[in-house]
């Protein structure tokens, strides 16, 4: 399947272009299977080898990037924190999380929300799922967007220039960005572990 994406990838960003490479974020944002680490740098090779160019691409997929994340953020907000609570309220226990536990992690968001959202859009996995606990929250608009384009250039900035520089290589991206990916999953399972732990202690 990831194979078949991935030919799929490159024969859109070889008939669109840069217009492809934001269509495919948008995607990518709202339907991870797509790979951030075949659209980016495949686009690097592609303006490298003179179909584009690098900083064309780099903005393309910055405003792809901006409007999957506000299509993620209008959905939360949509669901909203009321709905939320109440899911949360009647369900939460088989997750081992109370109401309680929501509105710290609404406090924590409202206090570092800018950094959050920062932050996030340069790392693995996090970076579509930042924006569901903004929409949440209801985040003010403009920061969300301002940080949310910052963040995303870094992270595109940096893999595109990667497969511009890697050329016919740009293949080479993708271990890398899976390594880290794999750094990612392995502290969010740490902090499952901790939450969970912390929880049974409380109960004895």
């Amino acid at each position: 399947m990831l194979s078949d994406i991935a030919a799929w990838v490159q024969d859109v960003i070889e008939r669109l272009g840069a217009v492809g490479v934001a269509l495919l974020v948008v995607l990518e944002n709202v339907f991870p299977p797509i790979p951030s680490e075949i659209v980016l740098p495949f686009a690097g090779f592609v303006a490298q080898r003179g179909d584009g160019s690098v900083i064309v691409m780099i903005i393309a997929a910055t405003i792809g990037a901006v409007v999957g994340a506000l299509i993620l953020y209008g959905v939360a907000a949509i669901i909203g924190p009321v709905r939320l609570t109440a899911f949360i309220t009647r369900f939460g226990r088989w997750f081992g999380v109370k109401p309680a536990d929501l509105v710290r992690a609404e406090q924590w968001f409202d206090r570092h929300a800018v950094a959050a959202v920062l932050l996030g859009r340069c790392v693995p996995l996090i970076r579509s799922v930042v924006s569901v606990p903004a929409g949440f929250r209801r985040m003010n608009i403009v920061p969300f967007v301002l940080y949310t384009a910052l963040g995303s250039a870094v992270w595109n900035t940096a893999l595109i220039g990667a497969g511009a520089i890697l050329g016919d290589q740009w293949e080479r991206v993708e271990p890398y960005v899976a390594t880290l990916q794999y750094v990612v999953i392995a502290a969010i399972v740490v902090f499952v572990v901790r939450f969970a732990a912390t929880k049974l202690r409380r109960r004895a």
